[in-house]
């Protein structure tokens, strides 16, 4: 998974305190400026999501406006959950 994070520039990972993700770690990508992809971190699965926040900057402290499951558990050797990360990306 680190390949995925780094080939897509997500961010480090850190602690969610929005309440959203249950204070696992999170980690995210700019689509745009209010359009993000966020990689939930839950002991060892990694769930994806794409969100609406007002600024990049309220990622993990405020709730988002959009949050929307893409995938749960996401397997990078599961051709699907890699053409849904790559639908977003470009």
């Amino acid at each position: 998974m680190e390949n995925i994070f780094k080939y897509y520039e997500f961010s480090v990972f850190f602690k969610d305190n929005s309440g959203v993700f249950q204070e696992n770690e999170i980690s995210f990508s700019e689509l745009n400026k209010e359009h993000f992809l966020i990689f939930e971190k839950n002991k060892s699965e990694y769930n994806l999501y794409v969100s609406k926040y007002s600024s990049k900057k309220n990622i993990g402290k405020e709730q988002p406006e959009i949050l929307e499951l893409l995938v749960e558990n996401y397997n990078k050797s599961i051709p699907e959950h890699r053409i849904i990360l790559k639908k977003y990306l470009y």
